[in-house]
């Protein structure tokens, strides 16, 4: 643990996606920091105006630096702090750690929010509480409620964007918890989803998987009830022990992890292969223009089902990710991490790069020519 001269400060929420994520990751590395859980004032007077966005998690360094997006913070963290780092060092369990980060903070987004908002019984009254203390922490309990019911049902509102919809809930429901099987088929010989030790694959699934899944009272008592191998896996990461035993020998992807692999090549990377091309019709080739956080719908499949979702380019700025690492390599490591994609069924998503380039500056997404 360092130092409290380097001290951290995390401005975060239990309730929050990425604020599990990189919690997790703080806890993990391990960094110290302190968490703010932040109000509406404080988005006002600090968030918006450091970062020009409005979203947590945010990180704020010893140094007075503020940081967005937490594959951002991560990276810049591994730079600092380089030992025991969280990205594999051999090519195929570096690709599945990127692979499985991509899956978690993007797909994985879908069975969360629809857990959370379509069991209305068990949960809202549980979120609107947190939302308004969170927010309105001077007023009275009523108040709060009642005001964080205006917020989460924003949320609850964004369910049709993200295809969840009457027609493909239960095709939803079985999806993931047939995802929830192979993790707890895992979880029963690994500790952690490459091994001994937490990488990037666990953290981004962790965010949802606590944030949502673990926390709210729904689909927690489903999950501790029939998944306590994936309970066991959350209950780690989210704890303050941290493990530094070896990842799997030779490079190894387990049978449970590769069946995990397979069900993002079907699911996911379809959504992420015409959202590219979706962005490239729209871009007409110009360079540097800002890219909305929503660029209008698409079809997509759940389960086989067919519904509409809200096109997301920052799913393509991680996509980015996955694909530079595998163009990076060559020889025996490509092939090696080929000879992976074809076992996942992904092979045709990495035949060549990307027509478009997306970058990060000041927080937002841009258009960039391919180098």
């Amino acid at each position: 643990m360092n130092n409290s001269t380097d001290l951290y400060t995390l401005y975060g929420a239990e309730f929050s996606l990425y604020s599990g994520k990189l919690r997790s990751y703080l806890r993990k590395k391990p960094i110290s920091f302190t968490e703010t859980h932040p109000s509406i004032l404080t988005y006002k007077r600090f968030i918006v105006p450091r970062t020009g966005v409005r979203f947590i998690p945010v990180l704020q360094t010893p140094d007075d630096e503020v940081l967005q997006d937490t594959t951002v913070i991560i990276d810049t963290l591994e730079q600092r702090y380089p030992a025991n780092s969280v990205y594999p060092e051999t090519p195929r369990q570096k690709m599945a750690a990127l692979l499985l980060e991509l899956f978690g903070d993007e797909w994985l987004l879908n069975p969360a929010m629809h857990y959370r908002w379509h069991y209305s019984t068990e949960n809202h009254s549980f979120l609107y509480a947190e939302f308004g203390r969170l927010l309105f922490p001077w007023l009275p309990a009523f108040l709060q409620k009642l005001l964080g019911k205006r917020i989460g049902d924003r949320f609850r509102g964004l369910l049709p964007n993200l295809g969840i919809t009457a027609e493909t809930w239960q095709a939803l429901e079985t999806w993931f918890e047939s995802l929830l099987g192979d993790m707890e088929q895992h979880f029963g010989t690994h500790q952690f989803l490459l091994g001994g030790r937490p990488t990037m694959a666990d953290f981004g699934f962790i965010g949802p998987l606590y944030s949502h899944i673990y926390r709210d009272p729904w689909s927690g008592k489903m999950l501790r009830e029939r998944f306590p191998g994936v309970t066991g896996w959350v209950e780690r990461m989210i704890s303050d022990e941290v493990y530094d035993a070896p990842l799997l020998m030779a490079d190894e992807i387990s049978a449970s992890l590769m069946s995990i692999l397979q069900k993002m090549a079907v699911e996911q990377l379809p959504v992420l292969q015409d959202t590219a091309l979706k962005i490239a019709a729209w871009s007409e080739g110009g360079e540097n223009q800002e890219l909305p956080r929503k660029l209008g719908m698409h079809g997509v499949l759940i389960n086989g089902i067919s519904t509409k979702r809200v096109l997301l380019p920052y799913s393509v700025w991680m996509f980015q990710r996955p694909l530079d690492y595998y163009f990076s390599l060559e020889g025996a490591d490509r092939d090696a991490v080929a000879g992976m994609l074809d076992e996942m069924g992904a092979r045709p998503f990495f035949a060549e790069p990307l027509k478009i380039r997306l970058v990060r500056r000041d927080n937002r997404l841009y258009l960039a020519l391919p180098d």
